[in-house]
């Protein structure tokens, strides 16, 4: 037999052999390696494995003819962007001042992605690390403010280095933690609506350093309080606690409601936040000084109005009956209405109409206020303090939102 035969012969086994081999591998198409060089191949130019098929010619000589592999095993990349994770947590109602937000995505983000739009607007700045988005504030954010991130979707929104987009925009929700009680008590009496004097040892905080303010708010400066006058009564000097948010400071906060717009209720909000720097940084500040009323059912009964320190007035009253007694405690005058017809139901079950005049509200529904009677100086009322005419018509203008009124015997 011819070299030429045996040649055939061996081209022809290792043909099947090889086709074999790649089937029971599972070979994909295209990657199939045949013929008597196949298993030495070579590389060329810019990488490609490139593989020898031998195949015949009709006169029975090999020919070789170079065949290029095509295969890839670089994974495919996801054409969707997911945000997988939010810290603080979304929802989360009590973050810190300064917090950091961060917004952790399904895959790298782009340099140059678009970034949230944090509402209300905070001083600070977004970046991109990786997979993250973060917001570092360079001032905090405003006590019990509720703040509202959106995520941006689709071709103008968040995007990965490869491109994926968010399908739908994303919105997380945060609550700021509350301020420091002691901060507000030191703005109410810097803005002069407290009887007590604020001092610091450090010197005041310059009002229109608005990232420093808002620092304060968090972190208050030490300091002392002292009274600014001294003829104040044991039961109102009592009622003073720093960094207590008790009805001495609830009254205080009314005081200032009133004066700039805000619903006189002694909550402390957000917005009161806000109004006490912008007051501070405008100078805005209260120039009625401070009034306080006791009324006192030991016989005869009696009412006593303070201004600054200084008694204004005292004069006889009239408190509850047994069957319906004012109550004893200290309360924020929270209605006023110059005149108003009193209606309800009488211990005996009958009806009342009364018309009275400069009427203060501070408990529920009972109210400082005139009322017609023949003699002052003993329980007669459903509850409320009565005064005569002119005491009334005296004390009304000093009775203002906040304003608190002391019931003892």
């Amino acid at each position: 037999m011819s070299a030429h035969h045996v040649g055939r012969r061996v081209s022809t086994r290792v043909l099947v052999l090889g086709l074999l081999a790649a089937l029971a591998a599972g070979g994909a198409a295209g990657a199939l390696v045949v013929g008597a060089h196949s298993s030495a191949g070579h590389r060329a130019a810019g990488g490609q494995l490139v593989r020898h098929k031998t195949t015949t010619t009709g006169a029975g000589a090999p020919t070789t003819v170079a065949a290029t592999a095509t295969t890839s095993t670089a994974p495919r990349a996801p054409r969707t962007l997911r945000l997988v994770a939010a810290a603080p947590a979304s929802g989360s109602s009590a973050i810190a001042g300064n917090a950091t937000l961060t917004l952790t995505f399904s895959s790298p983000l782009a340099a140059d992605s678009a970034h949230p739009r944090l509402s209300p607007a905070t001083p600070g700045a977004w970046s991109v690390t990786g997979d993250a988005l973060r917001f570092t504030p360079t001032a905090p954010f405003v006590p019990l403010s509720s703040l509202t991130v959106r995520v941006p979707a689709g071709r103008a929104g968040v995007r990965s280095r490869t491109g994926a987009l968010l399908p739908a925009a994303v919105v997380e929700h945060y609550r700021v933690q509350n301020g420091s009680i002691f901060r507000l008590q030191q703005l109410l009496s810097l803005l002069q609506y407290s009887p007590l004097a604020f001092s610091s040892p450090a010197g005041p905080l310059a009002p229109n350093d608005t990232a420093a303010q808002l620092t304060a708010l968090y972190h208050a400066p030490k300091g002392t309080f002292s009274w600014r006058q001294s003829g104040w009564p044991h039961a109102l000097v009592a009622l003073w606690q720093p960094g207590v948010d008790n009805v001495f400071t609830q009254g205080l906060i009314m005081e200032f409601q009133a004066d700039h717009g805000l619903i006189p209720n002694g909550s402390i909000t957000a917005s009161l936040w806000l109004a006490l720097v912008q007051a501070l940084s405008a100078h805005t500040v209260n120039t009625g000084g401070y009034n306080y009323a006791v009324a006192n059912k030991t016989p005869p009964e009696s009412f006593t109005l303070y201004h600054n320190g200084a008694v204004v007035l005292h004069t006889p009253a009239n408190t509850g009956i047994s069957q319906t007694p004012t109550p004893d405690g200290t309360f924020p005058v929270y209605e006023r209405l110059r005149n108003q017809v009193m209606r309800g139901t009488n211990p005996d079950g009958s009806h009342y109409a009364d018309p009275v005049q400069f009427v203060a509200y501070f408990f529920h529904s009972d109210a400082v206020h005139f009322m017609p009677r023949a003699d002052y100086g003993i329980p007669q009322s459903l509850g409320c303090i009565e005064l005569p005419y002119a005491a009334a018509a005296k004390t009304w203008p000093y009775l203002a939102y906040g304003t608190l009124v002391t019931v003892e015997n």
